[in-house]
Parts: structure tokens; C-alpha cells; sequence
């Protein structure tokens, strides 16, 4: 029932209890009246309670959302090392966008090769994804990837709160674009089901970068 609605019933009842009062105290003898009072009295006073319940979970948020939700940013830089190497920064920030904290069982960094790719590994990649309808195959040539893992109560985002998760690469001067796959696992799942979280990619062009 819609809160308007409520709270009409709330007055209607009020003003019964108000008037089956004055009844009673105009009429000392009719006992019905007294005890159609009372109960009216506790039915309103059950209603408000139930109300201001509602009121205070809608206004002041006093009850929590309870899915957690995290979302994540990535901020790349890179530097050549050497003459035939370069160095790859990735930051992934966390940001619990939720009420609820959230508690990560694991952490997984993917590097992936976008460019130089030949044209022959391209074609089989574009038949065999989009042709044969397998989109679950599409990746790119791995290039490197790093796992982290957590105890429990190790790595907490707080609500409304941010972490930050670095990690880097070092890769072939030749790498010319890379794409930065990350996934954070949800400690809520335990470790032997599968792996439930949140993911976030990036293309990254080193070309032209120092």
C-alpha cells in the first residue's frame, strides 16, 4: 500500500479513536465505547510505529542495501627501459559504490597483445568468434598475467570507499597497442565455486608514448 494511502488509514483511525473518546467521557455508562476506544488506540499506535519505521528506512537509509557493488578504473602509464624493453604501470582504483563493504578473495591482472597482430592470426580469431558464434574464444595473445590472492578480511573496501591495486608489466619495444584485463573475486563465494566478481578492461597504445 502506497504511503499516501497509509497514512489516510492512520488518520481515519485517529479520528475514530479521537470521537469513541469523546463518547466514552460524554457517556460514562456505554463500556463498548471504551473498549472500541482502546483497541482503535493500539491499532493506530501499531500503525505509526510501522510508519515511522518505513519513513526513517526510506529517508534516513537507516536499512542497507545488502549487494555489493564495486567499480573499477584504470589508470596506465608507461616508459621504455633499456633499448628493446618497456614498462608498463597499471593502477586499478576500487570504488564501492555500494552500503555494504566488500571483501575480495582475489585479484587478476591480464595482459594481452592487441597490436602488432598478423592478419592470418586475425582472420582465424574473427571465424572462429564471430563466424562460428564462439564469443566466449575471443582473446587476444597473452602477454602476461599476475594472480594475487587474499585471507579473509585482508583487502576490505569500505562503502563509498576506494582502494587502489598496482601492478606491472615489462614487455617487447615492439608492442605497439595492449589490452589490460582485471577481475576482483567476491569473498562472499566461497573459494571452490566459481570465480564471481567484478571485471574492468582497457586498450592501451604504446605507441608514440615515452
Amino acid at each position: 500500500m502506497p504511503l499516501r494511502n497509509l497514512l489516510l488509514v492512520l488518520a481515519a483511525l485517529a479520528g475514530l479513536s479521537i470521537i469513541l473518546a469523546a463518547l466514552h467521557w460524554l457517556l460514562p455508562d456505554a463500556s463498548r465505547f471504551k473498549d472500541l476506544a482502546g483497541s482503535t488506540q493500539s491499532l493506530v499506535t501499531a500503525l505509526a510505529i510501522i510508519l515511522g519505521g518505513g519513513f526513517a528506512a526510506v529517508k534516513l537509509e537507516l536499512f542497507r542495501d545488502f549487494a555489493p557493488h564495486l567499480t573499477i578504473a584504470h589508470e596506465v602509464s608507461c616508459r621504455r627501459v633499456g633499448d628493446s624493453y618497456v614498462h608498463i604501470a597499471v593502477k586499478a582504483t576500487l570504488h564501492n559504490s555500494s552500503r555494504v563493504k566488500v571483501e575480495l578473495r582475489e585479484g587478476f591482472f591480464l595482459l594481452q597483445q592487441v597490436s602488432p597482430t598478423a592478419d592470418a592470426a586475425i582472420e582465424a580469431l574473427y571465424d572462429e568468434v564471430f563466424v562460428n558464434r564462439h564469443y566466449d574464444d575471443f582473446q587476444w595473445p597473452s602477454l602476461d598475467e599476475i594472480e594475487r590472492q587474499w585471507e579473509k578480511d585482508e583487502r576490505v573496501v569500505e562503502p563509498s570507499g576506494t582502494h587502489q591495486e598496482l601492478c606491472e608489466f615489462i614487455v617487447s619495444a615492439d608492442i605497439e597497442t595492449v589490452l589490460i584485463y582485471t577481475f576482483f573475486g567476491n569473498a562472499r563465494f566461497p573459494r571452490s565455486s566459481p570465480s564471481q566478481g567484478w571485471e574492468s578492461s582497457t586498450v592501451y597504445d604504446i605507441i608514440g608514448r615515452d
